[in-house]
């Protein structure tokens, strides 16, 4: 008997060339065109992420266990559940996202503007100027209704802006014996301020006013009282009042905005307006 000639493993032999048609690429389209996508005959073309099967399935928080089923085997089953998680405890409710939900609304934290603080000495500062300038008013409107510290009285009052050139002689003493007491008490305690401020501003800058029309041309020697006095009233109301005051938690306290420029502009107006209906005359070019 003859040996027959050993062939190799059928493995090692070449297969020969596959019958059918040659895979195609879809650039070898000349006119650089993708074919159609034809779908097989039932089936519809996939068009979203759930037809393709993209979105995992997210446990809810709310999902019920089944059953029996011990709480070490349930944490266990449930995907990205803690290794070395204590029994019965609660799986992560959002396991596929490394963000973590949103707050629910009751566990929602409210959010706040940082509440700006003055430090330092400046309620006590304004604190200053406002017995300052109030105590002052208070003064000069005690000695004009009741006489007290060595003043005129109402009858003294009137006597003098009679002889002053003043008309209305009634409402003009009123007007002056009110603003500087119900003024000067109000920026005492702080309360109203802009208006009690504009009512002060108002007052003082008149009698500036009228002081310096008994000299001719300007003469700052003989209005330099009001001429301090306007300021500092002007300054109150730009500043506010301070948290040392009955107008602490008001916005012109420490935040003065346009409602305090507009008390200013409104005391200057009231100061020239009383000046030309209750007195009148150019104060600059001397007017006794």
């Amino acid at each position: 008997m003859t040996d027959k000639p050993k062939q190799p493993p059928e493995s090692n032999q070449p297969q020969p060339p596959a019958t059918g048609p040659l895979a195609r690429s879809p650039y070898d389209n000349p006119t650089g065109e993708f074919p159609s996508v034809k779908p097989a005959a039932g089936k519809d073309v996939p068009r979203t992420e759930d037809d393709l099967g993209l979105d995992p399935e997210v446990p809810s928080s709310g999902a019920a266990k089944p059953a029996g089923a011990e709480p070490g085997a349930a944490a266990a089953a449930e995907p990205g559940a803690a290794a070395g998680a204590e029994p019965g405890a609660e799986a992560p409710t959002y396991a596929f996202a490394s963000i973590p939900p949103a707050r629910t609304n009751g566990d929602t934290e409210r959010l706040r503007r940082p509440r700006e603080y003055r430090r330092g000495t400046l309620d006590l500062g304004l604190l200053v100027l406002r017995l300052t300038l109030g105590l002052t008013f208070l003064y000069h409107g005690m000695q004009k209704l009741a006489g007290w510290f060595h003043g005129p009285g109402l009858d003294g009052t009137r006597h003098m802006l009679e002889q002053g050139g003043w008309k209305h002689i009634e409402l003009s003493t009123a007007m002056l014996t009110v603003s500087e007491v119900g003024g000067g008490a109000l920026i005492v305690l702080g309360l109203a301020t802009p208006l009690a401020a504009g009512a002060v501003l108002a007052s003082i800058s008149t009698a500036w006013l009228w002081k310096q029309g008994m000299a001719p041309d300007f003469q700052y020697k003989t209005v330099e009282l009001e001429s301090i006095l306007a300021a500092l009233a002007a300054t109150l109301i730009l500043t506010g009042p301070g948290r040392l005051s009955f107008d602490r938690n008001r916005g012109w306290a420490v935040r003065p905005s346009w409602g305090s420029f507009v008390c200013l502009i409104l005391g200057l107006a009231a100061a020239a307006g009383g000046w030309f209906v209750l007195h009148g005359g150019n104060p600059f070019v001397g007017i006794f």
